[in-house]
């Protein structure tokens, strides 16, 4: 049996992670918390296996937790993040799962802890592959749109609108919560309304981006961070 806790700060994400390991005969949830200061205490108290652990956390955040730890368990990472693979690979943990987790993504971490156990561990790939796809509700089903169709996002309160190369798709949901399932390396927020591709985006203007012929707005809370990406990829702004 393989003790488990699953830290993370978002109550949804410990709800799904211990969905999944409830359905794993070998593993034992022993608790779940929300901070890494509460983790740290039941690790001190619990004979803890398997740590599923967040990164982004406030106050102390995954990876500075477990440079904190003295005796680590295996450890298999989540985050909707991508960029701290690399540092993670230096943790030596187990796995790093990209966020939204899926089943069948989890059973593939679980392998690598059971090879671990087993001592046939296996090279760790410090870098999960993006989804290229996600699933979005339209109307009583459920439509899989390729990320790479995807040309922006415009959002209206409770809907959003996905303008793709071929179609439009209407989904009810909030803009917010579409974003945080697409990956920050290809999407990036330019108006409290709307998401861009960073692929379609043709021109650059002083307080738009040009998407063929669309031109989308860039609001002031978001110019800094749009400008952030402009300058690391040696863009320059058109009139």
């Amino acid at each position: 049996m393989i003790n488990c806790l699953i830290v993370d700060d978002e109550p949804l994400a410990r709800n799904l992670l211990s969905d999944y390991v409830k359905k794993i005969p070998y593993l034992n949830l022993v608790g779940t918390a929300g901070n890494g200061i509460t983790a740290m205490s039941m690790l001190r108290e619990n004979d803890i296996d398997l740590l599923l652990l967040d990164i982004q956390m406030p106050e102390l955040t995954g990876i500075n937790m477990l440079k904190a730890l003295h005796k680590k368990p295996m450890v298999i990472l989540t985050t909707a993040y991508s960029e701290y693979a690399l540092e993670s690979y230096d943790l030596d943990v187990v796995d790093y799962l990209l966020k939204p987790v899926t089943f069948e993504r989890f059973l593939k971490g679980l392998e690598k802890v059971n090879q671990r156990l087993s001592n046939k561990e296996v090279p760790v790939s410090p870098v999960e592959e993006s989804p290229s796809f996600v699933f979005v509700k339209d109307g009583t089903k459920l439509v899989k749109v390729i990320l790479d169709d995807i040309l922006y996002v415009e959002g209206l309160k409770d809907y959003v609108t996905i303008h793709t190369k071929q179609q439009k798709i209407v989904s009810l949901q909030r803009l917010k919560t579409l974003e945080e399932q697409l990956p920050p390396e290809q999407f990036i927020r330019v108006h409290n309304s709307f998401i861009v591709s960073l692929n379609a985006i043709s021109a650059i203007h002083r307080s738009e981006v040009q998407i063929g012929t669309v031109r989308v707005p860039i609001s002031d809370s978001y110019k800094k961070s749009f400008k952030e990406w402009v300058d690391k990829n040696q863009l320059l702004g058109g009139s």
